[in-house]
């Protein structure tokens, strides 16, 4: 494969804008403590940050990339809608509060959070993320969590694609079925959970594999997700961590590490540390 760059990029289908290679997850990172995060991940060199409605800390996040000076179009903010409120008109005024607590004056990515609403929720969740779109409040919107079932049944109601599929992947959740199906459709796999929240980290294969590169067992986890083409979601609040997390550009698992780290993969329900919702209804 190319060499790999923190400051790499992929295109989106269908779409004029690319979204970074590495993103930074601040799921159960609160108030101050999800702002000091950010700025530091901000200045570390992330340019893409994975919020939602659920995490409430949408404006926490808005902040931090304001008082980092960045230039807006420079930093990928993304997030996530779960359920449907009321009908459409009313689900679409929450997207509108959601990009007017970032405070940024757009999203670039705007995410069904979950299927779990029903094949009518989710209906009514895409017809209000496409009327966001075309306001200018979100420049792409996806989903999360979707299995195929779910990505088949957009077709139904919309000529739109998801730019994006935000899934659980890591060695032992790795979702084969969706992510053959989004590759082939043009889909851009998320990983979240990449570090399996370090319920894996005394892993005999991983920690041979990360004593054989010099490095750690996370960084091992974040590698094995951009060699297979995902947009990883590290999360941590510790300034050492988010900084090591990122920093996986100066070693390569070869094709012999892949496929031990491959072969861990267990049936989808019992591999996932999440709730598995690929089999929503």
């Amino acid at each position: 494969m190319g060499k790999l760059s923190f400051k790499d990029v992929l295109p989106l289908t269908g779409s004029s804008q690319t979204i970074p290679h590495i993103g930074f997850g601040v799921f159960r990172s609160d108030g101050s403590t999800c702002k000091a995060s950010c700025l530091t991940a901000l200045k570390l060199g992330y340019r893409h940050i994975d919020t939602a409605q659920y995490y409430e800390n949408e404006a926490q996040v808005g902040e931090a990339v304001r008082e980092s000076g960045l230039p807006r179009e420079s930093v990928y903010v993304t997030t996530k809608v779960i359920q449907p409120v009321g009908n459409v008109e009313e689900t679409l005024q929450s997207l509108r509060e959601s990009v007017g607590r970032i405070g940024l004056g757009y999203v670039d990515l705007f995410l069904i959070h979950s299927p779990s609403s029903g094949k009518e929720g989710r209906k009514g969740l895409w017809t209000a993320l496409e009327e966001l779109k075309k306001e200018g409040g979100t420049k792409d919107i996806g989903v999360s969590n979707f299995g195929v079932k779910h990505l088949e049944q957009l077709k139904e109601f919309s000529s739109t694609t998801p730019v994006v599929n935000q899934i659980e992947l890591h060695p032992w959740c790795q979702q084969r079925e969706v992510v053959d199906y989004c590759k082939k459709n043009g889909i851009v796999v998320q990983a979240y959970a990449p570090l399996v929240r370090a319920q894996k980290n005394n892993d005999p294969t991983l920690q041979s594999i990360a004593e054989a590169h010099g490095v750690s067992v996370p960084q091992v986890l974040v590698r094995w997700s951009l060699q297979n083409g995902f947009v990883p979601l590290p999360k941590s609040d510790n300034p050492g961590r988010i900084k090591s997390n990122a920093d996986v550009y100066g070693f390569e698992l070869t094709d012999e590490e892949m496929k031990k780290l491959n072969d861990k993969a267990l049936p989808d329900e019992e591999g996932a540390i999440c709730p598995y919702l690929a089999n929503c209804p």
